[in-house]
């Protein structure tokens, strides 16, 4: 648009100085043959052309240029103001003598006198001899004032030209920003859509693109109805799928609440009867220990599943201010008595460390982590943890070890549930591999996420480091 404006003020420009040229070079003409035909009726006495530069009428700047066939100058006169008349220059005259002027009218640049239109005609003349000479007479009109003029018009229609230029410039944007306004609402509805957590919890799809952006009579109304038909859409998806979660999460808990008392009573007759070992075959006390060892495996993971299902139906945390480094004391000595084959070390800040958190949680974090890196590296590896400030000032809790490392394929579903290692990395405990539920690092990203915090993981072969972000409690 604003080029089309452009483009037509350039042409209209152009078309109406040439049009203002034209009438003002027709006006020169006239006043030119009007002067040629006083200077040739009224010459002054004894024949002189340039006695009828003082008749009224005359244009100022107005000259007579006399010469011969042969191009020997005669005589030249400009009219100056009122009656006043100078001779021009003579690289004027020789100038005018090289254009040979004719009975057409002309234009020609005079060095000192600027433009002027020319016109010429023969007449015989007398000299002071009394004898006859032909010459060529040459009568002259400056266009200063048509060059004045045309100037003042260009500028005058470049000045218009920028103003309709800029004017246009500002409508149409205006215009664009008026009719964008409906799409940058919609636009700001998907926005606002795409920054939910759709792959988890609770989630209510309650926006919608207002009735106004979702009129199907315009190009971006039907946009907008598109779009809450498709909101629509997954809302009923979403809605779906969490009750089909709920179900599931109602069943893991009553299962898991369910099995916690027969699991107890298991575990509680295989100890009975394995305390009656000297009475029984040696293949039937072996059966024994393997029931009373699964039957705990069996409780720990019901309990780890029952947590779970706990954490995401809405955890209750009893949140408070705690010094985390006791919990990392306690959480690093339990690691060194359950793994003496392991290298414990422990870098604690001289300052406290104080997060919001409830300690039982915080410590069952610490306690999983540690397990994990125990369960998960070789005997001699060496696991360390720190405690400190994040950057951005949250507490920070580190479990590193120089084992072997998380394969890359495993690094983006390791804190998924029932995600487990290879069978080859994990450690063995008499010859026999120990084997993990697959929940413990997912009890620790529930439980940190249900304090605002997170988890991260960064490993390669030789180092693996989890990092616990966690609110901090800033000291008065």
């Amino acid at each position: 648009m604003v080029a089309l404006v452009a483009l037509a003020a350039v042409l209209l420009s152009g078309a109406s100085a040439l049009a203002t040229r034209q009438l003002l070079l027709h006006n020169v003409d006239t006043q030119l043959q009007y002067s040629t035909s006083r200077i040739r009726n009224d010459s002054g006495p004894g024949g002189d052309p340039g006695g009828g530069l003082f008749q009224p009428g005359q244009v100022i700047g107005t000259f007579v240029a006399v010469y011969t066939t042969s191009g020997q100058a005669l005589f030249n006169v400009v009219q100056g103001d009122g009656r006043q008349q100078y001779r021009m220059p003579a690289v004027a005259v020789s100038e005018l003598y090289a254009t040979q002027p004719t009975s057409d009218i002309t234009s020609v640049t005079l060095t000192g006198l600027g433009h002027y239109r020319v016109v010429s005609y023969t007449r015989t003349l007398v000299d002071q001899n009394g004898d006859t000479i032909q010459a060529v007479i040459v009568t002259g009109v400056p266009l200063a004032q048509v060059d004045h003029t045309l100037v003042s018009l260009l500028i005058m229609q470049g000045l218009l030209s920028v103003l309709a230029i800029g004017g246009a410039a500002i409508g149409a944007r205006t215009l664009v920003i008026r009719s964008l306004r409906p799409l940058n609402r919609v636009a700001g509805i998907a926005q606002q859509v795409s920054r939910l957590p759709l792959d988890r919890g609770e989630v209510a799809l309650a926006v919608r693109v207002a009735p106004a952006d979702a009129d199907p009579s315009s190009e971006v109304g039907r946009v907008g109805q598109a779009i809450n038909h498709m909101l629509a859409n997954v809302d009923g998806a979403l809605a779906a799928r969490q009750a089909s979660e709920m179900k599931v999460r109602q069943f893991v808990a009553d299962a898991s609440h369910e099995l916690r008392n027969p699991l107890a009573s298991i575990r509680g007759y295989a100890e009975l009867t394995r305390r009656g070992r000297d009475e029984l075959p040696p293949d039937a006390a072996y059966a024994m220990t393997r029931v009373e060892s699964e039957a705990a495996r069996m409780s720990k993971l019901v309990e780890d599943l029952l947590l779970l299902a706990r954490l995401d139906s809405g955890p209750d945390m009893q949140v408070r201010p705690i010094d985390l480094a006791p919990l990392v004391i306690d959480a690093v000595s339990d690691a060194r008595a359950a793994g003496p084959d392991h290298q414990w070390a422990l870098e604690l800040p001289d300052e406290p460390v104080v997060a919001l958190g409830e300690p039982n949680r915080v410590l069952q974090v610490l306690t999983n982590l540690l397990a994990n890196a125990r369960n998960h590296t070789p005997e001699g590896t060496r696991v360390e943890v720190g405690l400190g400030h994040a950057a951005d000032g949250r507490a920070l809790i580190t479990v590193t070890d120089d084992g072997p490392g998380i394969p890359d394929s495993l690094q983006a579903s390791v804190f998924e549930r029932f995600t487990r290692a290879d069978s080859s990395r994990a450690r063995s405990l008499n010859g026999t591999p120990v084997t993990s539920t697959g929940l413990g690092l997912a009890i620790v990203a529930a439980v940190v996420e249900a304090h605002h915090g997170e988890v991260r993981v960064e490993s390669r072969p030789g180092r693996t480091r989890f990092s616990v972000f966690l609110p901090a409690v800033t000291a008065s």
